[in-house]
């Protein structure tokens, strides 16, 4: 039961610092709260999203590195929990809050990381991420660096690593908020974290632009599903990382996903009797879930026309 309660309170916490960070004005400095999650895992909360963070003998590993600006900031959150430095950093997506203190952050990386020629952080990322990040150059072109690229990118279904004294597992979620979407596995601590798939605080942001699909999304969090085992009555058990919000277990994403899966399925229909997407939008396909998700134009946009583009 005290277990219980504990995780009670950090999803507060979490919930509390999230919606403290979101309400901030332009001209307040950004709060940056790290709570514990569970094993050798915390999360790092901030006004661009989540950071989690596992630390132990080997160094520190992160997932998502937020903005740029607030780098020193991160970094300084990171020396409270460990003295030794980052030796890893995986990118969930190529979304510029999730990768754009790359650069900063694998900078301040261990010297003479084994994959990074003269040392720094490595950073992994799906090759859809690095190559929406740096197209290939024409012919006759000189490729120009890019700040924050990945140094090390994969194009398996998975790619994992021994860290810390547990195995850690990247999965590639292909077609899901984006072509290039991740979700990692710290096996030990049982612990995942998803980045943008899942954000239980607001609806999913589908990037059709960027490859992104209804269907992709949901199959990325049927896997979510596949790897979370929640304790007795549904709570505890295997703790979910968001990209955004509050730190969540097994039946919040059932949740999630059920949600998902009940306005695609309204929108299909809609879709079979062609409906205009101004007659979809007008008819609410998610009007009961509003006030929990907020806004749902441009989730609704991007069901209809992922569904609109999909093989018949």
């Amino acid at each position: 039961m005290r277990g219980l309660v504990g995780f009670g309170l950090g999803l507060a916490l979490a919930s509390s610092f999230a919606a403290a960070a979101a309400q901030q004005g332009s001209t307040s400095t950004p709060e940056l709260h790290v709570l514990p999650v569970q094993g050798t895992v915390y999360m790092l909360v901030g006004p661009g999203g989540n950071v989690t963070i596992q630390t132990g003998k080997d160094g520190v590993l992160l997932v998502d590195t937020m903005v740029e600006s607030l780098a020193p900031r991160i970094a300084g959150e990171v020396k409270k929990l460990s003295n030794l430095p980052i030796r890893y950093i995986i990118d969930t997506s190529i979304d510029p809050d999730h990768l754009g203190g790359n650069a900063a952050l694998a900078a301040m990386g261990a010297t003479g990381a084994t994959q990074v020629p003269g040392g720094g952080a490595t950073v992994i990322a799906n090759e859809h991420v690095v190559n929406r990040m740096a197209p290939p150059a024409k012919p006759g072109e000189t490729p120009q660096p890019v700040r924050g690229l990945p140094n090390l990118e994969y194009y398996t279904p998975t790619r994992d690593i021994y860290f810390n004294g547990e195995p850690v597992i990247i999965f590639h979620e292909p077609k899901a908020h984006t072509d290039g979407d991740s979700i990692v596995l710290f096996r030990r601590s049982d612990v995942v974290s998803t980045g943008d798939i899942f954000t239980p605080d607001r609806y999913p942001a589908i990037d059709r632009d960027k490859g992104g699909s209804v269907q992709g999304l949901l199959d990325a969090l049927n896997h979510v599903l596949l790897l979370a085992v929640p304790e007795r009555l549904q709570e505890g058990g295997t703790r979910v990382i968001p990209g955004h919000g509050r730190v969540c277990n097994e039946a919040d994403v059932v949740e999630y996903r059920d949600m998902v899966t009940i306005v695609r399925d309204r929108i299909q229909d809609m879709v079979k009797r062609n409906l205009t997407l101004e007659q979809v939008k007008a008819a609410k396909p998610t009007l009961d879930y509003d006030t929990r998700y907020g806004a749902s134009d441009r989730f609704v946009e991007a069901v209809y026309d992922s569904l609109k583009s999909a093989p018949q």
